[in-house]
């Protein structure tokens, strides 16, 4: 627990680095501009697709009817908008963790390391390629959790409990992964990853909670739905600055972890060898002519 609170702190200073900051505007950007390039395209075919869908829905005519009679009528007419806000930002959070660990997460490991962890060999276990797949699949699972759990959603506490859990295994999985890369071997990487597995989900459940933040703007009320193209940037932008101290704060964890393997590795090969751990001299072998030492040459 004392190398997890320390990483964590050490994230935090970290994401004031100027090159951290830099490093957040292209995520941001891209995102910003994807946003509001299939909100601009698809906005008004989204809304209308999911009122008509739920149309058919006699459950969600006669919760429309119930708010009629309580005096939140007014509520219909946002409540499409906001359930396209909801199934979007699923979407949103996965995108944003992606870029984030495909353009910040190598610098800032590669950050990390220069300044923390200098002396630490670069074993270079995994490539951008197999990072890249373990990212996209880990990816795929997540995304099939999150369709399959839907349902449950529409139980109150369910919907603050299931997303952020997956968020957050997908943050460690991807994450983890990342910040091992590029200074681990293989065999490294996979002890690591089996000895720290309960640190390392419940950095990626915190993180994945911190993330949630912005989700609960569209579960806050109506009026939001009608900040959206305002509030959509400023969500995207939390995300980013989240996965970014996340990223960080696991590239902290795992160096750490891995400089902490190597020190116990190298004091088990020394104490392996006779005579090395208590200083005494190593006897040795007898000479070829069956005596203590080898006879000078005959002339």
């Amino acid at each position: 627990m004392t190398q997890l609170f320390d990483s964590f702190w050490r994230a935090v200073a970290y994401c004031m680095h100027p090159r951290v900051i830099g490093l957040s505007f292209l995520p941001l950007v891209l995102m910003v501009a994807l946003s509001f390039g299939l909100g601009y395209f698809g906005w008004d075919f989204a809304v209308q697709a999911v009122s008509d869908w739920l149309q058919a829905w006699s459950l969600v005519q006669s919760f429309l009817g119930w708010l009629d009679g309580v005096g939140l009528g007014y509520l219909r007419t946002v409540f499409a908008p906001l359930v396209v806000l909801v199934l979007a930002t699923p979407v949103i959070v996965l995108l944003s963790l992606l870029l984030v660990a495909f353009f910040m997460t190598p610098a800032m490991v590669d950050l990390v390391g220069q300044r923390r962890f200098a002396s630490l060999d670069k074993k270079r276990g995994g490539s951008l390629w197999v990072s890249l797949a373990w990212s996209l699949g880990s990816t795929v699972v997540a995304a099939v959790a999150l369709v399959l759990s839907m349902p449950f959603w529409l139980v109150p506490p369910l919907v603050l409990i299931l997303p952020p859990l997956i968020w957050g295994w997908l943050t460690y999985r991807v994450f983890a992964f990342d910040a091992l890369s590029l200074h681990a071997s293989t065999a490294e990487r996979k002890t690591i990853l089996r000895e720290h597995r309960g640190s390392l989900l419940l950095m990626g459940v915190i993180s994945g909670y911190l993330g949630a933040a912005p989700s609960l703007l569209w579960a806050s009320g109506a009026m939001f739905v009608a900040l959206a193209p305002l509030l959509v940037p400023v969500a995207i932008w939390i995300y980013t600055l989240v996965f970014a101290f996340s990223s960080l704060w696991f590239a902290h964890f795992c160096l750490a972890a891995l400089q902490k393997l190597r020190a116990q590795t190298a004091v088990e090969v020394v104490d392996a060898v006779p005579g090395q751990a208590s200083g005494t001299a190593v006897p040795l072998p007898p000479s070829p002519a069956g005596g203590g030492e080898l006879l000078p040459p005959q002339s």
